[in-house]
């Protein structure tokens, strides 16, 4: 699995990159000091190529598999690190983060797919949750990359190329092993291919059993899942207006991405810099080794938590998440202002903010980093998934776009002051999870949809037997 797990290592590269890089004054100095939308195009650069690729990383992973597609991405992720090492001018820097959002999104939409299903069924769930949680740990190396790299001196422009460079190593490592790996059971059952797939789940979940009864289920339920994918794909997104339940289920699809997206957590993963100047820490190194131990705060939180969704349930994970999200941004936004009104002269007010960002990191991953991806499945009918999935990323990407743009404009206009949109925008989100949210935990796919639908339930999935019974 680690080949696969390498694509969210990558794209958790590439935000602490960033946030690494405005910290730097070789950087800075160079491409002029963007600010504003200047320095949004340059993080929307890599959505503007995800955007490109949208209609291409699906088609790719439907007819060449998932092992191709990772392949594929991969190799333009390299292409991509090399010429943003190489750049020139804002132009060139601009053109390769496009290319490594064109090539992030064909590997990022294969390799969960990979991971999930290779996985061993009872083991699915967790794997796929170590997945969203090794976003972590590219984001740990690149901020400590770029502290050090930082200290090889002023106007010494391989201070940020080398980190630049250096996030084209896991997709190097992804090209040269990936079709060591076997091919997805499932994709090869589409393509007719069933004695292949076959022999994959024999040896990697039945130690070479032929006569495996799991097999046997295995294998049912992937035709099961084919099938009603083919159902699935007869069905329009008007589906999602026609009844009540699948209005709900739409509202859940749309308001967690932008809860991921829109509860201040742009801010840090992308504009730290500008928060800490904003504190008063405006000092590089400073800087640096405080994105440095976010991130591996961050990696061992995630890590920890990974285990709760299933001793909590998804719902109050969520309320407990944005809560405590609202919490902390609270006293955050009140630090900063009393900090600005004495000119920043009590450095313990900043620290105060800064301790308020490693809490708030704390209540983000509880909720919003690995359960909205399982909750999201648990309240998709089989026959809805895909476009459900689709319209999630779609939202994504559109509350993405906004803080590209709105964070860094915001934050040069009024400082502190935006702290209280996302104050008002987390306490909408406690009232939308309290009311609108169900709880999905210990419930089978059929009681999740008698939720939703009451009687006219309908679940494409086979409730005779389950992995952890066979």
């Amino acid at each position: 699995m680690i080949v696969p797990y390498l694509s969210s290592t990558t794209n958790g590269y590439d935000g602490s990159m960033l946030n690494g890089l405005q910290s730097m004054s070789q950087w800075q100095d160079f491409f002029g000091h963007p600010t504003g939308s200047r320095l949004g195009s340059l993080s929307n650069g890599v959505i503007f190529g995800q955007i490109a690729a949208f209609p291409i990383a699906p088609w790719l992973c439907d007819h060449m598999g998932r092992r191709f597609p990772i392949f594929l991405g991969s190799a333009l992720l390299v292409i991509g690190a090399v010429l943003q090492c190489a750049a020139q001018d804002y132009a060139m820097f601009l053109v390769s983060r496009m290319v490594i959002g064109f090539g992030g999104l064909i590997a990022v939409e294969a390799s969960p797919m990979l991971v999930s299903e290779l996985a061993y069924p009872t083991h699915r769930s967790v794997l796929v949750g170590y997945y969203n949680n090794l976003w972590y740990l590219g984001a740990l190396l690149a901020a400590w990359i770029t502290y050090g790299t930082y200290f090889m001196g002023p106007n010494i422009s391989w201070a940020w190329r080398i980190p630049s460079l250096l996030q084209g190593f896991f997709p190097l490592v992804q090209v040269i092993f990936v079709y060591m790996l076997p091919e997805s059971p499932r994709y090869l059952v589409q393509k007719d291919r069933s004695d292949e797939a076959r022999k994959v789940l024999v040896k990697y979940h039945a130690g070479g059993d032929e006569d495996s009864p799991l097999v046997d289920f295995e294998m049912k339920e992937i035709i099961l899942s084919i099938q009603a994918t083919k159902t699935a794909s007869k069905t329009g997104y008007r589906e999602f207006l026609r009844t009540r339940g699948n209005l709900q289920r739409l509202f859940i699809i749309v308001a967690v991405p932008c809860m991921m997206q829109l509860s201040g957590n742009g801010l840090i993963a992308y504009y730290l810099h500008l928060i800490l100047n904003s504190i008063g820490f405006s000092s590089d190194p400073q800087q640096l080794r405080i994105n440095g131990g976010l991130t591996v705060f961050n990696l061992g939180v995630s890590i920890i938590l990974a285990s709760f969704m299933e001793i909590v349930g998804r719902r109050r994970l969520f309320l407990f998440s944005t809560v405590g999200m609202l919490a902390c941004f609270i006293i955050w936004t009140i630090l900063s202002a009393i900090n600005e009104q004495r000119n920043f002269e009590d450095t313990s007010l900043g620290t105060g903010v800064i301790v308020m960002i490693f809490m708030y990191q704390l209540f983000y991953n509880a909720g919003l980093n690995g359960p909205p991806w399982v909750y999201v499945t648990e309240v998709l009918p089989t026959h809805l998934r895909a476009k459900g999935t689709n319209i999630m990323q779609i939202a994504a990407t559109c509350a993405i776009l906004f803080n590209g743009y709105a964070n860094p404009v915001a934050m040069d206009s009024i400082s502190w002051k935006y702290y209280i949109v996302y104050c008002c925008v987390i306490a909408i989100e406690i009232v939308l999870v309290y009311f609108g949210f169900p709880e999905t935990k210990g419930r089978s796919l059929e009681e999740v949809a008698l939720i939703f639908d009451g009687d006219k339930a309908f679940a494409g999935v086979h409730k005779k037997q389950s992995p952890a019974e066979v």
